[in-house]
């Protein structure tokens, strides 16, 4: 007897009134009618209104799709041959598109939840996201990296604001040190370090004087880093290096 509009409608998803144009325009037109002149579809039926949807999904308009189907030259095996290579495809932009949907959700989740005048105002040209995409590359899978995306997702304007506060005046304080003539050992530079090291410690990840060390080291390494604290005053970031190091030396 094959199944009614209403179970094929529930089969595929569909309403009851969609089946119907399709029927209206020659598109699916069931196999039978019942005794009272309903309209019932065969297994066949179901078979061309699967191929439809998946063409549906794809995009293609309705006499498109109808075009495919009736080719005479058409193969079965051949429209699911094309079908899986576009839907092959689709899925491939959904990735990118999820991928890049995953990068700004990261973004946000920096906690930089600020207007460009309102970084501005507190970063200057220093823009706290430039380099996030490569510090989740560097950093993404470690545990310190996942804390400090969570803490940085809470702070406020004024946060950030505090935190380049504290950080701007502790950098007056160790230029001071450095023109003063303090060596990198010396009492007063380690001491600066030390609140370097808590100040990560506390606006972004735990970080032991191991992990310390291994920024000192950063600092020197990667040009951006000592471009800006040597902008501060020309050999900071090698004299803050060494600071780091001796300060580790002397709590271990």
């Amino acid at each position: 007897m094959g199944y009614s509009v209403g179970q094929v409608a529930g089969f595929a998803g569909v309403t009851v009134r969609t089946l119907h144009h399709y029927d209206e325009i020659g598109l699916l037109s069931p196999g039978g009618r019942s005794h009272a002149g309903h309209r019932r579809y065969d297994d066949a039926d179901l078979d061309r209104l699967q191929r439809i949807l998946f063409y549906r999904e794809l995009g293609f308009p309705l006499d498109e799709v109808a075009v495919l189907l009736d080719d005479p030259e058409s193969d079965p095996q051949e429209h699911l041959r094309r079908q899986h290579a576009l839907l092959t495809d689709r899925i491939a932009r959904l990735q990118q598109m999820a991928k890049a949907v995953e990068h700004a959700m990261e973004a946000k989740k920096m906690g930089i939840n600020l207007t460009p005048e309102e970084k501005f105002e507190v970063f200057g040209e220093q823009d706290p996201e430039r380099y996030a995409q490569e510090a989740e590359e560097r950093w993404g899978g470690t545990e310190a990296y996942a804390e400090s995306q969570r803490r940085a997702a809470s702070y406020t304007k004024a946060d950030w604001q505090r935190m380049q506060d504290e950080s701007a005046e502790w950098g007056r304080r160790y230029v001071a040190a450095m023109e003063a003539g303090e060596p990198a050992d010396g009492e007063r530079a380690m001491d600066l370090a030390e609140e370097h090291r808590l100040h990560v410690h506390r606006w972004f990840y735990d970080c032991p004087y191991e992990m310390h060390t291994c920024l000192g080291e950063m600092y020197v390494t990667d040009e951006r880093f000592t471009a800006f604290y040597d902008a501060m005053k020309p050999g900071f970031a090698a004299h803050l290096r060494d600071a780091i190091l001796a300060n580790g030396v002397r709590r271990v």
